[in-house]
């Protein structure tokens, strides 16, 4: 049996709530990072011997399109299916069943779904150092169960995993980071975007078109050099107050 990581995970949220969730199992784990850019993610088979944690963000309530195109190149051949929906204290809308639905034309076979909290990507005064020990908890003991259900070869739901179809229209995006005056060129930023929409020789030059807004660069930058405008940010701040505010916590759908 193997078991994968598949995950897509721009500010390192994603996946540190993936690790929490497997580290219970004490199985050796492989990782399959649908960040890498030009990776041939057709290549990747698994067996209906296998486990797969299938992390994402939620963006906007959404699946990131190019976590969805990457991961529907997968083939599942039947292997298990956790689902891992990770989103910023405000809400997953319809996330994980849009997962449920990829995971199933790829071949998968979900057997549980759980959605987990880390700091908002751009507002992060919200759920800020999540996940946390309280989140750590939740997730140490959803893995828990996940693993004693497929240990007694169960490979199949019971619960209802919460969403609509269709899905919500797909929002976001239009946030850019941009360097700034801190910035050297090192290039850190262009090697971590998911998208190559940054030049790696000019890192000032974006394609707009092409940015889906993850904030990986500004993660990923060494000098702290990457940025979005303040005023933008202050403004998602305040538009996100009414929702964000009060901590929800971790959920598992078995």
């Amino acid at each position: 049996m193997r078991v994968v990581k598949i995950v897509f995970s721009p500010t390192g949220g994603t996946e540190k709530a993936a690790e929490k969730l497997m580290e219970v199992w004490d199985q050796k784990v492989e990782t399959v990072n649908m960040m890498e850019y030009g990776k041939n993610f057709s290549n990747i088979r698994l067996t209906d011997e296998d486990v797969a944690v299938f992390a994402v963000p939620s963006f906007g309530g959404r699946v990131p399109a190019v976590a969805a195109q990457r991961f529907s190149k997968i083939q599942g051949n039947g292997a298990a299916c956790i689902l891992l929906c990770v989103y910023g204290n405000r809400a997953y809308d319809d996330t994980l069943a849009e997962m449920e639905d990829l995971a199933k034309t790829s071949g998968f076979r979900t057997v549980a779904a759980v959605a987990a909290v880390a700091e908002h990507s751009i507002a992060r005064q919200y759920a800020s150092g999540r996940p946390d020990e309280t989140d750590t908890e939740h997730l140490h003991g959803f893995g828990e169960q996940i693993w004693q259900k497929l240990q007694k070869g169960t490979r199949s739901m019971t619960e209802t995993i919460p969403g609509n179809r269709p899905y919500r229209e797909a929002g976001g995006g239009g946030m850019i980071p941009m360097p700034t005056d801190a910035c050297v060129k090192c290039g850190a930023c262009a090697a971590k975007c998911p998208v190559r929409a940054i030049d790696p020789k000019d890192p000032s030059k974006v394609r707009e078109e092409d940015c889906i807004s993850c904030m990986g660069c500004i993660a990923a930058c060494p000098h702290s050099a990457r940025a979005l405008n303040p005023m933008a940010v202050a403004k998602v701040g305040e538009m996100l107050q009414p929702v964000c505010s009060v901590r929800k916590e971790c959920e598992l759908y078995l």
